[in-house]
């Protein structure tokens, strides 16, 4: 079996490393992925997608990239479940387990 995603897009916008409760480190990082069909008005629509970095590869990202960056992630998706008084509601993330500089946005 096999749960592997490939994600290659610009990061929207500059994000917070942050410790969690079990001083392990996290960072959530949102990725304009442009598809690559157009839409019935002609237009190439973008995706945007969460992403959740942990540990070392929070704190590379955080260091070397920042808004408008392209990059490269290869990761996982994986469900939880989050329980509230009133139902439970499962939830998709993508987990990055590597993530490649793939250019820097130019500074004109």
């Amino acid at each position: 079996m096999l749960n592997q995603i490939v994600l290659v897009g610009r990061l929207v916008r500059d994000f917070e490393v942050h410790l969690t409760d079990k001083n392990k480190k996290v960072a959530t990082i949102t990725l304009a992925v442009p598809r690559s069909f157009k839409n019935l008005e002609g237009v190439y629509e973008t995706d945007f997608i969460d992403c959740t970095l942990w540990d070392t590869i929070a704190l590379n990202t955080k260091e070397y990239c920042q808004k408008g960056d392209i990059l490269g992630l290869r990761g996982r998706i994986q469900s939880r479940t989050i329980e509230t008084d009133d139902k439970k509601q499962t939830q998709l993330e993508i987990v990055g387990e590597k993530v490649t500089f793939l250019s820097s946005k130019s500074k004109t």
